[in-house]
């Protein structure tokens, strides 16, 4: 039974190209935990990064053709800029960020801060002085903003992992290039599109800590989350274009229609007999996270191509 809630969740694709089954299937979870809680199901391309011409079109036809609908309006990340601006101009005047001009070469060939996390960045600009800076400007090299944090780790409410506590570092905010980073982005419009609710596979969970504690530190309410397994070829490896028909367009083409495609990926989350045709209101109906599986699903395309 779905319950009245004012909360929101939502999928948030980047336009870099066609859906994969396990975007598919992603996209069906954060659908399913957010009408299934009552919540708003918002819509965000995430495009700030390299975009494929037509890609985002041919993403929400795929999302709308498997049976998702959501909330409008869609929000455009490139459309949004000032609203990061402006979230970093706040810290930037609470004196909470910090000019890095390290390379990505600088900052792998560093050695780690005392104490530190691995893989967290050294700190190696946090306090350079104004020579130093001077002599990056006068290199011709254009800095990133960093968040001056002020923990190692931050701990998070999974309701597939439990309580998670990761890493926290001074994580970018804006590129060298003058790109919002993610970090930031997602934090921004999450609170935007009035989202408490973070379905996402489960490769993004180490970075919910650093995200989390970014909203504390902008006065915002970290959203839930609930990581999910992703879905991985059989090599164990993310599933990607390279491994066949893995697209919906493709599958299609090959004479795998859409209905079977999801009665797959509703095998795949118990949701569904084998070759037991569904939709995704069937799918929601028998909705219920905790029978979800915990492991990866393992596809061999070609499976698909056996219907």
């Amino acid at each position: 039974m779905r319950v009245d809630y004012r909360g929101g969740g939502r999928y948030a694709p980047s336009p870099s190209g066609d859906l994969h089954v396990g975007n598919l299937r992603t996209a069906l979870l954060a659908w399913m935990f957010a009408r299934s809680t009552g919540r708003t199901f918002r819509m965000r391309i995430e495009d700030l990064d390299r975009v494929a011409a037509g890609s985002a079109q041919r993403q929400l036809a795929d999302l709308a053709e498997l049976g998702l609908e959501w909330d409008p309006p869609i929000m455009w990340q490139t459309q949004r800029l000032t609203n990061y601006d402006h979230a970093i101009s706040e810290l930037q005047d609470r004196g909470l960020t910090y000019n890095c001009y390290c390379t990505r070469r600088e900052i792998l060939d560093a050695p780690s801060a005392p104490h530190g996390p691995a893989g967290a960045y050294p700190g190696t600009c946090r306090n350079l002085t104004t020579v130093a800076e001077r002599a990056h400007i006068d290199a011709g090299r254009r800095p990133a903003i960093r968040l001056r944090s002020d923990v190692t780790e931050f701990t998070v409410s999974d309701a597939l992992a439990g309580r998670y506590t990761g890493t926290v570092d001074d994580f970018v905010l804006r590129r060298g290039d003058g790109i919002p980073a993610y970090n930031l982005a997602v934090v921004i419009d999450d609170n935007a599109q009035a989202v408490d609710q973070v379905v996402r596979g489960d490769d993004l969970l180490s970075s919910a800590p650093r995200q989390s504690y970014l909203a504390t530190m902008l006065g915002l309410a970290p959203p839930t989350y609930a990581h999910v397994p992703m879905v991985l070829n059989t090599e164990h490896k993310r599933l990607a274009k390279r491994d066949g028909a893995v697209t919906l367009s493709d599958l299609n083409a090959a004479g795998v229609d859409t209905p079977h495609v999801l009665s797959s990926i509703a095998t795949s989350l118990n949701l569904a007999d084998p070759d037991e045709m569904v939709t995704a209101e069937l799918m929601l109906a028998r909705f219920v996270p905790a029978t979800l599986p915990s492991e990866p699903w393992i596809l061999d395309p070609a499976d698909l191509l056996r219907h």
